[in-house]
């Protein structure tokens, strides 16, 4: 089935404390978001890229593609004022049948046997959602109380999250609701399984200062 990724960049970077949107600083000489779509079209050149970017960042985003010759092909579009109404806007502008991954842009170190495994179990099973496995002890809080939790029960979720475009397409149809904490849970809402694949431990998103040291590490 042909591919399409919807890469989803509408960080303001407050937490990163850097005075740019987190997806612009530079990581190894280039900017974050330019390593995640390297990531994508390295995988496979003929994967149609939709990035979503607040309107307000178009004008940086195409000085810094001049600035770093940066010309894989990609689509921009708008994004909107929550996560949710970004992707919704990304899959408007793709009306074909065909699996539809959706990946956070500042998470560059997602490796290609993930993105081809979740792909894979995709185009089988109709989605697939890369998680890995919690290594801490870690406890449930309920109201004043917490509690000792089975790590075995849980895992960690990571993008990209990929499904048939018949799945995420009607799931996007609804009204947002608070519970809807990636694009799985919005998918689930409407009844539908969904698949796990192992992810990559190194598949960080890169939020706070401390991440761009642990990231500079992997390079």
């Amino acid at each position: 089935m042909k591919k399409f990724i919807i890469v989803t960049a509408g960080g303001s970077g407050k937490r990163m404390n850097a005075g740019i949107p987190k997806q612009f600083i530079l990581l190894n000489n280039l900017p974050i978001l330019m390593h995640t779509i390297n990531t994508f079209f390295d995988y496979s050149n003929k994967i149609k890229i939709v990035l979503v970017l607040p309107e307000t960042s178009f004008e940086t985003w195409d000085e810094l593609c001049k600035k770093y010759n940066f010309q894989i092909p990609h689509q921009l579009i708008k994004g909107g004022e929550t996560r949710f109404q970004s992707v919704k806007n990304g899959l408007s502008v793709i009306s074909e049948e065909c699996l539809i991954a959706v990946h956070d842009g500042v998470r560059p170190f997602v490796k290609k046997e993930v993105i081809r495994n979740c792909f894979e179990t995709a185009e089988k099973l109709g989605n697939a959602v890369p998680v890995i496995t919690i290594n801490e002890s870690i406890r449930e809080i309920k109201n004043s109380q917490n509690l000792p939790a089975d790590r075995e029960n849980f895992r960690i979720v990571q993008t990209p999250q990929i499904f048939r475009s018949s799945q995420i397409k009607i799931a996007y149809k609804q009204d947002f609701c608070e519970d809807f904490t990636d694009d799985a849970s919005v998918v689930e809402s409407t009844g539908i399984k969904i698949n796990l694949v192992e992810g990559n431990p190194e598949n960080i998103k890169i939020t706070r200062q401390a991440d761009i040291k642990i990231a500079k590490a992997f390079f």
